[in-house]
């Protein structure tokens, strides 16, 4: 799998993206275990490029779940703000 953007990455969701990155999970064990055995890789920077791309899914998946709580909290403290003046 080629480098992916990161445009593309935020379009999508946390679904997506974890569906992504167990892909890319699979693709680097199996690229690991090639190398274990003795044979070389496709590329040598192919090994670092998944790496990366896990690494950039994992960073999105967490601002967006880090963003999905605070707007949990906020529409928390509103409704409960909207509770009292009632």
């Amino acid at each position: 799998m080629p480098k992916i953007k990161k445009k593309e990455l935020k379009e999508m969701g946390i679904e997506e993206l974890n569906n992504i990155s167990k892909e890319l999970k699979k693709e680097l064990m199996k690229e690991n275990s090639q190398i274990v055995i003795g044979t070389t890789p496709k590329s040598p920077g192919y090994v670092n490029d998944i790496k990366k791309n896990i690494a950039r899914i994992n960073a999105l998946i967490h601002t967006k779940n880090m963003k999905n709580l605070v707007n949990k909290k906020e529409e928390n403290k509103q409704n409960k703000i909207q509770q009292k003046e009632e």
